[in-house]
């Protein structure tokens, strides 16, 4: 029944797979629901792959900006729904359209081939902005965990843009939200065991590869415009929250970085299932962060 009950949680992504049940269960099973209650968004296909999906919430007002959310999960888990409920409805309450990406997972592509998969969903939207009602020309980004690793990427290596044949100003701002792989190599030396293996599967050993996949280590320009980069207090992802913030402002490009209560795995979880509540302290920051740069 444990078991049943565990790998039950894990898929609705209550827990991850090596978590005991615990006191606040109760309450995270009835914000997944509700979440899963919530309105969704249209469903879209960006590329042939099943995986290469959308969901799309059209704004109230023609000409909206857009912000367009990249799912976590160890860049071999996850789904778009995560980021269903509380971002897609107080988004669009902010006056933005909405949209969440699934990309392909690995093993079965590599993390070149998801960050290519970040880019064309970003294409994708902006060659059909004007039939979908939002302003092309004013998209911000953002992704949690891993998926905060490949908004950064997409952000500092601009050749997946450019393959996507959208340019380098297709973006006005990324937000990565508590990552902590932005210098691969040092999460995989750093890290300790519990993500080492998942680590390795994602960048693989060659040092060349894991430096090109490294965020921090692209950071020279050009880069997107702006970056607002959020994390827990989680060692790991404080200190490359703080390391890719220094190499962006190094390289001239505005970057904040800004911490917020949390620990572990819960915090970690939290700040991208609260993000978009309003009485979640990185709600209003990221709602005046997406204010100034999506201004016309």
């Amino acid at each position: 029944m444990f078991k049943t009950l565990t790998l039950l949680f894990t898929f609705l992504g209550v827990l991850p797979a090596c978590a005991q049940i615990g006191g606040s269960l109760r309450e995270r099973i009835a914000q997944r629901m509700q979440s899963a209650a919530e309105p969704r968004g249209e469903e879209m296909s960006y590329g042939s792959d099943p995986l290469q999906k959308l969901d799309y919430w059209k704004p109230t007002a023609p000409g909206s900006p857009i912000v367009i959310y990249v799912h976590g999960g160890g860049w071999k888990r996850g789904d778009k729904r995560m980021a269903s409920g509380e971002k897609g409805t107080h988004f669009v309450q902010q006056g933005y359209a909405f949209a969440s990406l699934n990309y392909r997972l690995v093993p079965s592509c590599t993390v070149e081939e998801q960050a290519q998969d970040v880019a064309n969903g970003i294409a994708y939207l902006i060659r059909n902005a004007e039939k979908l009602g939002f302003d092309g020309k004013r998209v911000a980004l953002i992704g949690h965990s891993a998926g905060a690793h490949l908004v950064a990427l997409v952000g500092t290596d601009l050749s997946y843009l450019k393959i996507a044949e959208v340019g380098p100003k297709a973006l006005r701002g990324v937000i990565p939200l508590d990552g902590a792989a932005y210098d691969v190599s040092r999460q995989i030396a750093e890290g300790g065991d519990f993500m080492h293996d998942t680590y390795l599967q994602a960048f693989g050993t060659d040092p060349e590869r894991q430096k090109k996949l490294s965020p921090t280590a692209q950071a020279a320009t050009p880069n997107a415009p702006a970056f607002l980069i959020l994390h827990v207090q989680r060692v790991d992802g404080t200190a490359q929250s703080i390391a890719l913030g220094e190499a962006l402002r190094k390289a001239g490009t505005p970057a904040e970085v800004k911490g917020f209560e949390g620990r572990g795995l819960q915090g970690h979880a939290e700040i991208n299932r609260k993000l978009g509540d309003p009485s979640y302290p990185a709600t209003p920051v990221v709602d005046a962060w997406l204010k100034s740069i999506l201004a016309k």
